[in-house]
């Protein structure tokens, strides 16, 4: 049996979401033209605001307006090391970081469970210490181009712990304790789960859902 420790990312081990400052960055460095598509990216948030497009939809949508739709592999790799460097200099919760390091001591297998693209939060994680991350991925052309479409389910609300179900099976680990933090209520599935869940900077919805449940409050971000 494992202990697990885990996380997830935006807003909970760091101080706001990565997204869109990924592609932000990405724009930026590769293609700063595109900066000009960043009201477009905001109207489809618009229209995701309205249900007319879906979460995965809103996603790919924005990938390519400020990505491209096939991205090449060694540039947009530097774009994520380069993203994940930045990401631990300027965006970590101070208390995420105390926290990795007890859970670390006490032996625990850490474990990054987040909506953002495996790809970048993975380099994220693995400077933190995780051991594992599970996230979004992102279908590769047959050239090895990036495209600006998930493969398989994002990796979001009851789809989190699908996909972290998958994982355990695929790695062949039989869970012990599992400990989980989070800041939002869309992983609720994820909460009942947990032996130990934790509302790590909860907004309301996630506050309400933890004082009726009995799950611990912490803040992260002093």
């Amino acid at each position: 049996m494992t202990d697990l420790a885990i996380y997830d990312l935006d807003k909970t081990v760091t101080r706001v979401p990565t997204y869109t400052p990924f592609l932000l960055m990405g724009a930026r460095t590769n293609a700063p033209w595109r900066l000009a598509l960043v009201p477009v990216a905001a109207t489809a948030m618009l229209f995701y605001a309205a249900r007319i497009i879906s979460r995965p939809a809103l996603k790919e949508l924005n990938q390519r307006l400020l990505l491209g739709a096939r991205s090449e592999p060694e540039q947009f790799n530097r774009l994520v090391e380069a993203f994940a460097e930045h990401t631990l200099a300027t965006n970590i919760n101070p208390g995420a970081r105390r926290q990795i390091e007890r859970d670390k001591a006490e032996g625990q297998r850490l474990v990054l469970a987040t909506a953002s693209y495996e790809v970048y939060a993975g380099a994220i994680a693995r400077r933190l210490g995780f051991d594992d991350t599970i996230g979004t991925a992102l279908r590769l052309a047959p050239d090895g181009r990036v495209l600006a479409r998930i493969d398989g389910e994002n990796c979001y609300g009851p789809s989190k712990k699908t996909l972290v179900d998958r994982w355990l099976a695929r790695k062949q680990v039989a869970p012990g304790k599992v400990r989980f933090y989070s800041d939002h209520a869309s992983d609720a599935p994820m909460f009942e789960w947990a032996d130990e869940p934790v509302a790590v900077n909860p907004h309301a919805a996630l506050r309400r859902l933890a004082a009726e449940r009995g799950w611990r409050v912490e803040d992260w971000r002093r």
